[in-house]
């Protein structure tokens, strides 16, 4: 897959100065919280990383409003801190911006694991997947995405190995997990889809 099966338009407030976040082949990268304003008034708050050369003109700070393009990321989380699969943005560009706030995602992978229909405390269908997006250097990204609804419904038919287009926003979600008998605030990141549907219905 190449990018454009990978793409996500953010226009959003930066919620913390840049920090190192790992030294690449080309030079270093740094991190900093994109936090993303929903309609409903909710923050989704994401995780930017970029090369360090391209913020050499740009001076982020809280309250930054910046517009980012570039690609959903994932690593795995080896040090036993923090959750097991980490998710991030890769900005190909940055820029100041004084647009509206935007979140919009499209994505191409493969069903990677068997998808799961469940219901939330309200009664509303969902179901999660788990799409791989694989890279053009030999390696996959592991998305975690979920729908809604009748697109639920339908995703919870498709195979391990159905390839899917979806459109959606990367969110930031909140909940609690009981750590032996002490309840500890954890933050989940996934693609929220608006459509998804295999891609060989393009053609039909």
């Amino acid at each position: 897959m190449d990018r454009a099966n990978d793409t996500v338009r953010l226009c959003g407030v930066a919620a913390g100065a840049p920090v190192l976040s790992h030294m690449g082949r080309d030079g270093a990268f740094m991190r900093f919280p994109l936090a993303v304003r929903r309609l409903s008034g909710t923050e989704d708050v994401l995780n930017i990383i970029v090369e360090e050369k391209k913020l050499r003109e740009l001076e982020i700070g809280d309250e930054t409003k910046l517009l980012v393009t570039g690609e959903v990321r994932s690593y795995n989380n080896r040090s036993g801190e923090g959750p097991r699969l980490v998710i991030t943005v890769l900005a190909r560009e940055i820029a100041f911006t004084n647009g509206e706030f935007e979140n919009r995602v499209e994505l191409t992978g493969t069903v990677c694991k068997e998808p799961k229909l469940r219901r939330t405390p309200m009664g509303r269908e969902i179901c999660d997947l788990m799409l791989a997006v694989n890279r053009s250097y030999g390696r996959s990204d592991y998305i975690p995405c979920i729908t809604w609804g009748a697109v639920a419904r339908r995703a919870a038919g498709w195979t391990v190995g159905t390839v899917v287009e979806l459109t959606g926003r990367l969110q930031s979600r909140g909940y609690i997990k009981m750590e032996g008998d002490t309840p500890v605030e954890k933050t989940a990141y996934e693609i929220s889809a608006v459509t998804a549907r295999p891609a060989e219905a393009e053609e039909t």
